[in-house]
């Protein structure tokens, strides 16, 4: 649960970021709606035709000041793009330019938060560099035969550990 003090400080961050975005651009923006709902590893979601931006409550939590620096920069600049260009690649030229000519934040496009407060459930699996937890979600997929993944360093074929 986020109390209200910090939702009061989330608006304020947030009305400032549109005032930036304003003054660059010469023109107004309608404001998102916020929600604060679990959302499972990621610290916020932007519904591009909804206007809305959700924001992990947990992650929030544990990592305050980070919301405040890269997280919410980062969910308004994917609602301010698709407001100026439409449809365009989620963290393409327009939402990297955004970031750092509007905002003036690094164009960093995951978090590295700590996951532990989230108690996720996880399948451990290994790689040539080391063992990697999936998801249930992705494990499921995998034991169905509907997916395979890749370790993102090593780009190899993740493969689940055996006891």
């Amino acid at each position: 649960m986020i109390k209200q003090s910090d939702k009061s400080d989330i608006a304020l961050r947030l009305e400032q970021l549109y005032a930036r975005a304003e003054l660059f651009f010469k023109r107004s923006f309608p404001r998102p709606l916020l929600t604060y709902r679990r959302s499972g590893k990621h610290a916020g979601t932007a519904f591009l035709q909804q206007n809305r931006i959700n924001l992990h409550p947990t992650l929030f939590a544990h990592n305050r000041e980070a919301y405040f620096t890269d997280v919410i920069p980062h969910e308004v600049s994917h609602l301010l793009v698709y407001r100026l260009y439409g449809r365009v690649k989620p963290h393409g030229k327009e939402w990297q330019a955004m970031m750092s000519e509007v905002f003036e934040c690094q164009p960093n496009t995951r978090h590295s938060f700590d996951l532990a407060p989230l108690q996720l459930n996880t399948v451990d699996y290994r790689c040539e560099c080391g063992p990697v937890a999936l998801s249930i979600r992705r494990h499921n997929a995998v034991v169905r035969g509907k997916r395979q993944y890749l370790c993102r360093q090593c780009r190899t074929t993740l493969t689940p550990l055996v006891d």
